[in-house]
């Protein structure tokens, strides 16, 4: 909608303008502004826990252990609110990578009413001193793909553009790791980070968690250890299946992660964006390129979509919100 005035009607143009909603004005007339759409409608207002997984398989046992489920369906993703280990929760995978990981995230968050975050899934091993089937509860995730490319100057030697931001980190190759521009509703000005923090209370209840029953085998497939559980340290997420040898050495040396995955760091800046508190857990299915042989992912997942998802339930159930 515009409208348009000379000097001498301006009284009537301010009425014409505060009648019809405009929000601006200038000298030569009045812009509306596109009206705000409504908030929108929650699907549930029970104050939940979102527990999410980024695919089926890392969901199985928490579908199972969930009571009085009732299911819900937006932009074609299934979210079922129940309880589990007596704690109100809607269940939901995320889907894979970490587009749909951020836009599912705050999917929940708009829908229902949801007072913090769990994630539950496998991850590849970064950190020399885990194995297959150990469960991780980073302390902080970064994005690693979140990068410069540089400009190739020679065989091997990369060059960052002037006046870029420092590098806060060491390269690979042409790969320099930046951060993210984000914002929050208490502090609109927008902020660049690189670590996304798990909520400290619900960290300090996971280092408590003992005696968590983690599983050596499944589907006849068995580990030669028995899994352990490691709180705290470094986690990194990327829009990239890694299974490489040389970026794992790099990703524990540069960031001092534990693990990687595709979709934690995502779920990680929504969260702060909206203020809600976060923690991730998850196991490693595969060592993301170090181990001999071919990946194991595919040979192990079982194993560590179990151990992660025994770990959420023994959170939940020493967790008091």
């Amino acid at each position: 909608m515009h409208c348009a005035t000379a000097p001498r009607q301006l009284g009537r143009f301010l009425v014409s303008c505060f009648t019809a909603g405009l929000l601006a004005l200038t000298l030569g007339g009045c812009a509306a502004l596109t009206p705000i759409a409504g908030t929108p409608v929650r699907l549930d207002d029970t104050s939940r826990i979102a527990v999410l997984s980024a695919f089926e398989p890392e969901l199985v046992l928490l579908s199972k252990r969930l009571q009085t489920p009732v299911k819900h369906s937006l932009n074609g993703v299934e979210f079922t609110t129940g309880t589990l280990e007596g704690k109100p929760v809607v269940l939901f995978l995320s889907g894979i990578s970490m587009t749909n990981a951020a836009m599912n995230t705050q999917l929940v968050l708009d829908r229902f009413n949801i007072q913090s975050i769990v994630f539950s899934g496998i991850a590849g091993g970064v950190n020399p001193e885990l194995h297959i089937g150990d469960v991780t509860v980073p302390a902080q995730w970064g994005q690693y793909l979140e990068v410069l490319m540089a400009r190739e100057t020679g065989p091997g030697r990369f060059k960052v553009p002037p006046r870029m931001e420092a590098q806060l980190f060491p390269p690979f190759g042409m790969l320099h790791p930046r951060q993210v521009e984000t914002r929050t509703a208490a502090n609109p000005t927008p902020v660049r980070k690189f670590w996304f923090e798990a909520d400290p209370k619900m960290l300090e209840v996971a280092r408590g968690l003992r005696n968590v029953d983690l599983g050596s085998c499944n589907a006849g497939q068995c580990l030669t250890r028995k899994p352990q559980l490691m709180v705290g340290g470094n986690g990194v997420s990327g829009q990239a299946f890694v299974d490489n040898a040389g970026f794992r050495e790099y990703a524990f040396k540069t960031f001092q992660a534990n693990v990687l995955d595709m979709e934690t760091a995502a779920v990680g800046m929504v969260a702060y964006s909206n203020s809600v508190p976060f923690i991730a857990f998850r196991s490693l299915s595969d060592l993301a390129g170090g181990g001999e042989g071919e990946n194991e992912m595919v040979t192990f997942m079982g194993i560590a979509a179990d151990n992660s998802a025994k770990v959420l339930l023994a959170f939940l159930a020493a967790w008091k919100p």
